[in-house]
C-alpha cells in the first residue's frame, strides 16, 4: 500500500504491517477524543515513525496514487481530526 505522509512524501508499506499501523493509528484517535495534546503528539510521531522505519520509500518521479494520507509531524490536533475518516486515518 501506499502512504502519504503530507509535506514529506510517500512511502510504499507491506500490507501485512497494516495491523500494526492500526493499532497505532488506534492510540493517536483516542488521544484525539480525549483531547489529551501530549498523547496527541507522541502518538503522531510514533505512527509517523513507524511508517519510516518500515517502509520504503517512493522516488519523487513516481506518480503513484496514496491509499491513505496522514499528516505531517508538526500538525496539530485541531487539524488531524479534520482528517479523521470514521476509523481513524488508516481504516482497517
Amino acid at each position: 500500500m501506499i502512504i502519504r505522509i503530507l509535506s514529506e512524501g510517500q512511502y510504499e508499506v507491506d500490507d501485512d504491517l497494516v495491523d500494526d499501523l492500526n493499532t497505532l493509528d488506534g492510540n493517536l484517535l483516542d488521544a484525539i477524543e480525549a483531547d489529551d495534546a501530549d498523547a496527541f503528539g507522541r502518538a503522531l510521531r510514533e505512527l509517523l515513525t513507524a511508517v519510516r522505519q518500515a517502509a520504503q520509500p517512493v522516488p519523487d518521479t513516481a506518480l503513484i496514487p496514496s491509499e491513505f494520507v496522514l499528516p505531517s509531524e508538526d500538525a496539530d490536533l485541531d487539524e488531524v481530526r479534520g482528517m479523521l475518516r470514521g476509523d481513524g486515518l488508516i481504516p482497517g
